[in-house]
């Protein structure tokens, strides 16, 4: 299986007025191609932090990040912004859609920085809105559909641009059971496509549809395992 994430010895400490706070303590964890990994713990444990530093988004104090065989601490800023955008697709708690752009735009909106052309663009946009469902409403607004359905809008924006793996903060967390597991089944049906999947969650229920678990707590990772274990 090949890796997409390899994590060694990541400690993260942010500099207070009280001196240095340790938020992470040494993680080490790898991830292979197709994995859906749900990663707990409870707040202040670590594990968003982790997610920052996964997403390229934050660096470590120390220790080593390798993104798809790249290790991220050797690249430009302009490598590392190409390197995000070509393996990352993020979805967050909050659906951060544009309020005055169609859903068309939205989900095509990641291709722009790519440069690529107009008709491209919205043809690939239609696609991925047609993958979530969604296709009969391309030219509507974010506020003409449910939660729900922005929640898919974020998911077909993330995949536009054909990304490896997917990182999913509390994807969820704004949404009622119902919609909660639809959105879960998509992912479910992404992953065995073969993209990888690493999803933050509070909750045990939304967990379970992954099929590996990690869970931080004060900075340390205490378990990576089945799923079913963790939850004996």
């Amino acid at each position: 299986m090949d890796q997409v994430i390899r994590a060694e010895g990541l400690f993260k400490e942010y500099e207070t007025d009280a001196g240095p706070v340790p938020v992470l303590k040494g993680i080490d964890l790898e991830i292979g191609q197709g994995e859906f990994v749900a990663v707990m713990g409870p707040s202040g444990s670590g594990k968003s932090t982790f997610m920052n530093i996964l997403g390229c988004l934050d660096m470590p104090t120390t220790g080593r990040y390798v993104l798809n065989g790249r290790d991220v601490a050797k690249l430009n800023p302009d490598l590392l912004a190409k390197l995000r955008n070509e393996v990352i697709g993020f979805v967050f708690q909050g659906f951060n859609l544009l309020p005055r752009a169609s859903l068309e735009d939205n989900v095509a909106l990641p291709l722009v920085y790519c440069n690529v052309r107009k008709s491209e663009r919205i043809s690939r946009a239609n696609d991925m809105l047609r993958k979530v469902g969604l296709e009969k409403f391309a030219k509507s607004f974010p506020n003409q559909i449910s939660g729900g359905q922005q929640q898919r809008v974020a998911i077909a924006r993330a995949l536009v641009n054909r990304p490896k793996l997917i990182l999913a903060d509390e994807p969820t967390g704004n949404l009622d059971t119902r919609t909660s597991n639809e959105i879960m089944h998509l992912f479910r049906a992404l992953n065995e496509e073969g993209i990888t999947i690493v999803l933050v969650t509070h909750e045990p229920d939304i967990a379970a549809y992954a099929k590996r678990l990690v869970k931080f707590m004060d900075g340390n990772l205490i378990y990576d395992g089945e799923v079913s274990e963790a939850h004996a």
